[in-house]
């Protein structure tokens, strides 16, 4: 009996659609936990979706340059760390805030009613002061840049402000989650340069139309709910016309990528060499097999699919990686 009491404590104390071997679970006090689940530690796709912009801007503003200047190609090992901690901190600290602005919203959803604010076990004050904590890790990385990264990272929180409520008025509050998710596109540039270039808005705007994607697979998950308690989506207006959706954004999210990299060797010379290009084939056809596996009515399957999109991450960033070893390599035929 004692033990059966103690797996009923366990359940009430987790969050239903986050894995309970967690290691969250595993390492951190119980009174932890609460806190670990409002900033998404244990689901940490969030952060991982959050970063990647980040990091294929930050691998992609070093090309920028021709292969026999003193620039390396390569990015900065310290940088890359400390989008690595913002991103995990700021991802954190979104999620506490758009818990705390949706709360009651969560409490009719059977996905969200068990997160700490809806389920009591964190009050809103503690939350408060939880999301002060988070932002202030997310400041001390960002003073780490030079100013003209400093004042564009202060501009993202106008996005964050506004995102958690764009569901209660539009059809397409994945939009301004891409406008949020995808400000690393420009911050790893800047990060780099001291400014931005052609090359990083592109890049920007591709990441805009990859977050809506992923984002309407997500909320497939959801849309009964939603359509309960008045919340909008682009899943609950694209319905059955999702895959076609799909097809569009993700093949403008490749073209806009493929825009970033050539126009990164314009007027400068360099730009990405054929791993880059090879890279976003390879991720293209990823993402062609989401789209052909995605059913939207398994929402274990759109889990599945969503969380998929950090391997694009990878096979986008590695591409850039490869290219810049290849220019060092073959400094003559690179580009």
């Amino acid at each position: 009996m004692s033990n059966l009491k103690t797996g009923l404590a366990d359940r009430s104390d987790r969050v239903a659609d986050a894995p309970s071997d967690n290691w969250v679970y595993r390492t951190l006090p119980r009174g932890a936990w609460p806190y670990a689940q409002l900033a998404r530690w244990d689901r940490p796709i969030g952060w991982q979706l959050l970063l990647w912009p980040c990091w294929w801007a930050a691998a992609l503003a070093p090309q920028a340059v021709a292969p026999s200047s003193v620039h390396l190609g390569l990015p900065s090992l310290w940088q890359l760390f400390l989008f690595l901690v913002g991103a995990i901190a700021m991802r954190g600290a979104g999620c506490t805030y758009n818990d705390l602005v949706d709360q009651k919203i969560d409490d009719m959803v059977a996905r969200t009613r068990s997160r700490p604010l809806p389920s009591g076990r964190v009050s809103r004050s503690q939350a408060k002061m939880f999301l002060v904590a988070q932002a202030l890790v997310g400041f001390l990385v960002l003073i780490q840049f030079n100013v003209f990264s400093v004042l564009l990272g202060i501009a993202s929180l106008g996005v964050v402000a506004i995102y958690p409520f764009l569901k209660r008025f539009t059809d397409w509050p994945q939009l301004g989650l891409g406008f949020a998710f995808s400000w690393g596109a420009l911050m790893g540039w800047a990060g780099y340069w001291g400014e931005l270039a052609p090359a990083a808005l592109l890049l920007y705007a591709g990441c805009i139309l990859w977050t809506i994607g992923y984002d309407t697979i997500y909320a497939h998950q959801d849309k009964e709910d939603d359509a309960l308690v008045g919340v909008r989506s682009t899943a609950r207006l694209f319905g059955s016309r999702t895959k076609p959706a799909l097809v569009l954004l993700y093949a403008a999210t490749i073209g806009l990528f493929l825009a970033a990299f050539v126009m990164t060797g314009h007027g400068i010379g360099g730009g990405p060499a054929w791993p880059a290009y090879a890279g976003l084939a390879i991720g293209a056809a990823q993402m062609g097999w989401q789209i052909r596996t995605l059913d939207i009515d398994d929402p274990d399957q759109c889990l599945k699919l969503f969380k998929s999109n950090t391997l694009f991450g990878w096979i986008v960033f590695f591409g850039l990686i490869f290219s810049a070893l290849w220019s060092l390599s073959f400094p003559v035929t690179a580009g």
